[in-house]
């Protein structure tokens, strides 16, 4: 077998072509594996499903198995979103505009990365004139809060389905298989 001698600094090939690559369990694989997905940005395979006044959601990928959920949060404008507790991962990009935390001293810009690990509280604010958008991939419950501290509701990987299926059942819009795993 051909290896590269030493360290690789990047993949071997510069070769535009299919390769066959070896599988030591093919027919199970074939059998259990899911496919990956692509959801285009278009409003057919995930339009924008309001999120409160002033803030909408794409939804990209729903994992019943995981708990995980993945989307596009866009705030319009100056806003909020209210303070809430993430009892699983968060993993975000900021796409356009500016975000922060008001319980932290950083401000996202595009192309900021945002890790949230479990336990975390805080308050989503944009101040950005054009507000901001968010890609997000998040494992877990994120548990909302009101102003005193109260707790509101659980929003999970059913909670973000229901959210986009009432959606698309109240606007006559088909639901877009390719966003289940």
């Amino acid at each position: 077998m051909n290896r590269p001698e030493g360290k690789m600094t990047a993949p071997p090939s510069q070769v535009r072509k299919i390769v066959n690559v070896p599988e030591l369990f093919p027919d199970l694989v074939a059998k259990h594996a899911k496919a990956g997905r692509f959801v285009d940005i278009a409003e057919k395979d995930s339009p924008w499903v309001p999120f409160g006044e002033n803030a909408a959601i794409k939804h990209l990928l729903f994992d019943t198995r995981h708990n995980i959920y993945s989307n596009i949060l866009w705030m319009k404008g100056p806003s909020v979103v209210g303070t809430h507790k993430h009892r699983g991962y968060v993993v975000m990009m900021c796409l356009e505009g500016s975000v922060h935390y008001l319980e932290y001293d950083w401000l996202a810009t595009p192309g900021c990365f945002i890790y949230e690990t479990p336990g975390e509280a805080h308050t989503l604010v944009t101040d950005h004139p054009e507000g901001c958008k968010l890609f997000g991939w998040m494992q877990g419950p994120n548990e909302f809060y009101d102003s005193e501290g109260n707790f509101i509701m659980t929003a999970d990987v059913w909670w973000f389905m229901d959210h986009y299926e009432s959606h698309c059942r109240a606007h006559g819009l088909p639901i877009n298989e390719e966003l289940y795993l």
